[in-house]
């Protein structure tokens, strides 16, 4: 029988080093393994050796205390070894100093050979934690716990641009400052949105050992139009028309982003605010385009000439017997 991991436990407290009780659960001994873990694996402390040591006692102690047959012996031993010290010689361990029973005649058939795919390498990742550190086939097939051997990928890199309002929306190219090859030019998506991040494959710090280079996370600012809004894949604009086109309905010119201007129909009676759709106007995407969703916002003169004045109060006459707010004190009373 193998007794070399059995007695490397005596000098070995593994719940110190899980930083648990001896009296801990399954679940507070492998939460507390899974927190360690993430902060002392290599990948995450590169080059530093006194990480990778300690990440791998942590698997030694976790691979002990998560096993419930094994956890019971490590106790076993844990509590003779409390009252008992030994020493290797050439006949195997001697109680104290003189001699006597070797290890195994000590503890007779205490320990049974260990059976199944475990691998006596206590340094492994454990196979449920094998996709916590992103590390396909650790655990399972028996590796051992530390440093990736293939090519690992570059770093990611940020970069910041702002295009105009015309160019979010219709796509546009941007130099930026790669990562070691200098200025790199590349092509914005179709109606970009502000503050839209854009991951550029490739185009980030190189690998350190033949690897796929990293990305670049490119945030996407875009400066307003002094006239056009943007409305999810809708472009919003408001239109001033007189009192008579509201009134009486017009035919009207609305200015279109980067083209001719369209003719829009006012109805006759059209209030303020109400909102006029001109379909296929809007933000063109690889799926559909968004319309132009036009806002009319009546104007009120100013400065009215004698004849407008009096045009104006004729009106007032004709009209003297119509009131908009004849049910709104009724209906602010009902509520």
């Amino acid at each position: 029988m193998n007794t070399g991991p059995q007695n490397a436990w005596f000098d070995k407290d593994y719940y110190a080093t899980l930083g648990v009780s001896k009296d801990a659960s399954a679940d507070e001994v492998k939460k507390s393994y899974r927190k360690l873990a993430r902060k002392y694996h290599p990948d995450a402390n590169p080059g530093d050796s006194t990480a990778e040591a300690k990440f791998k006692e942590l698997g030694e102690a976790y691979a002990v205390l998560s096993d419930k047959e094994e956890r019971a012996q490590y106790d076993s031993v844990r509590a003779m070894a409390s009252g008992t010290r030994f020493s290797a010689g050439s006949g195997g361990a001697r109680a104290g100093a003189g001699g006597g029973a070797g290890f195994e005649d000590l503890f007779g058939g205490l320990f049974q050979p260990e059976t199944g795919s475990r691998t006596s390498n206590r340094g492994d990742i454990p196979p449920e934690f094998a996709d916590l550190f992103d590390i396909g086939g650790y655990g399972s097939g028996g590796r051992t716990a530390g440093f990736s051997t293939g090519p690992r990928k570059g770093g990611d890199i940020s970069a910041r641009t702002t295009l105009n309002f015309t160019e979010a929306i219709e796509g546009a190219t941007v130099k930026l400052n790669g990562a070691s090859s200098g200025p790199i030019s590349v092509r914005t998506p179709i109606g970009v949105k502000d503050g839209q991040k854009i991951r550029l494959r490739g185009k980030g710090q190189p690998s350190p050992n033949g690897g796929e280079p990293g990305d670049m996370l490119l945030t996407v600012n875009v400066e307003q139009h002094p006239v056009f809004k943007r409305d999810g894949d809708n472009l919003r604009i408001e239109v001033p028309v007189t009192f008579d086109e509201a009134a009486l309905g017009a035919e009207i010119q609305v200015p279109v982003l980067n083209g001719l201007p369209v003719r829009v129909k006012v109805a006759p009676g059209t209030p303020s605010g109400r909102v006029l759709r001109v379909r296929g106007r809007g933000v063109k995407t690889k799926s559909h385009t968004g319309d132009l969703l036009v806002t009319v916002e009546v104007v009120v003169p100013k400065n009215l000439s004698a004849d407008a004045q009096k045009a104006v109060k004729d009106f007032q006459t004709a009209t003297k017997d119509e009131d908009p707010r004849v049910d709104l004190i009724q209906r602010a009373k009902s509520s």
